[in-house]
């Protein structure tokens, strides 16, 4: 790979994106066992020793504020909140200067409990994960019976103030793809922001298959069966999420339409996995190791260079559609949402 120009401050690559929005992973662990994210059984976890410290964390997020303009910090997994240094680290970050704004994905379990100290620590807002609102889909999907914690963490989030509330919602046909309205008509009534998200391949068992995959325009058409759909006049930017007002606003409702309207050209996104891997893409197949740089020694200016090295090498866009397309060998969980 070649090495990045010196380009003080940014992180760009050989197509002039500028990567400002930090997806670090916390864990590769999760408390759900989502059917298109892993197997009943788990995966083999990260050893401790592999993973991240709560110190290395924070200093690897604080080069990237300091020193490469990130100016976005969002925490994933796995599951972050079973990270059990996660709050601290919130607060470390929020006391950056300059300041990042800081979110979370979760899949909500635990979160009415930790949402206050969250917010005080100095988070900004969450997504919360939720696929269904019928409890008996939710056990088979996730192979666990806590619909209600999910709910529970929701309204949590919204009463600790971590606005907006953002729902994550992935349809996956002949199991709930019949639910979008009700997903819809749940985050208007309670003023959440619903997210669609086309299925990807990004699960571990590499059974992810594009023909029975519910696209953004079957999405669409059934959310239009029960509300009315016009565009969104904000500017779109660098948003994964194309948006429409409901019923002519001021709700929202965004399709993230990654395989079918991709959005790689405005992409400016950086990944960090619980290892202290660099990912310049979701989909990349190659990793750069900041940890073995990191506890060997390196300096802030050393670990900034190679970060900006590693998203130099960015390809154009992910390449689902491409014949020679691979699925990353690393699943949803171990890479960071």
């Amino acid at each position: 790979m070649s090495v990045a120009p010196r380009t003080d401050g940014v992180l760009v690559d050989r197509f002039g994106r500028v990567a400002r929005d930090l997806r670090v992973s916390l864990t590769d662990k999760c408390n759900l066992r989502c059917t298109y994210c892993m197997p009943a059984e788990g995966l083999p976890w990260l050893a401790g020793p592999e993973l991240l410290t709560d110190a290395e964390i924070v200093r690897l997020v604080r080069v990237a504020v300091e020193r490469l303009g990130v100016t976005e910090v969002r925490f994933t997994g796995g599951e972050p909140l079973i990270r059990p240094g996660l709050v601290g680290i919130v607060a470390a970050v929020a006391a950056l200067e300059p300041r990042p704004r800081i979110s979370l994905t979760t899949n909500g379990i635990g979160l009415d409990r930790l949402a206050p100290a969250l917010r005080t620590a100095g988070l900004d807002r969450v997504n919360v994960s939720l696929d269904t609102l019928d409890p008996d889909r939710f056990a088979q999907l996730t192979r666990r019976a806590r619909l209600d914690a999910v709910l529970a963490g929701l309204a949590g989030a919204a009463a600790a103030g971590l606005n907006p509330v953002k729902i994550n919602s992935v349809l996956m046909r002949g199991v709930n793809e019949d639910e979008a309205p009700a997903l819809l008509r749940f985050a208007v009534d309670h003023d959440y922001q619903l997210r669609i998200i086309e299925q990807m391949p990004l699960d571990a068992q590499h059974g992810w298959d594009r023909s029975t995959m519910v696209t953004a325009e079957e999405i669409l058409a059934s959310l239009r069966t029960r509300f009315v759909l016009s565009p969104d006049p904000a500017e779109r930017g660098a948003a994964p999420a194309e948006t429409w007002l409901v019923d002519g606003g001021p709700a929202r409702v965004g399709v993230i339409a990654s395989v079918t309207r991709p959005f790689c050209g405005d992409c400016d996104r950086t990944r960090l996995t619980a290892d202290g891997q660099v990912r310049a893409c979701l989909f990349a197949t190659e990793e750069s190791d900041l940890r073995a740089a990191l506890r060997a020694g390196a300096d802030d200016d050393d670990l900034a260079r190679r970060w900006r090295t590693a998203m130099w090498g960015k390809r154009a866009g992910h390449g689902i559609d491409d014949p020679t397309f691979l699925q990353p060998t690393r699943p949803m969980s171990a890479i960071g949402g």
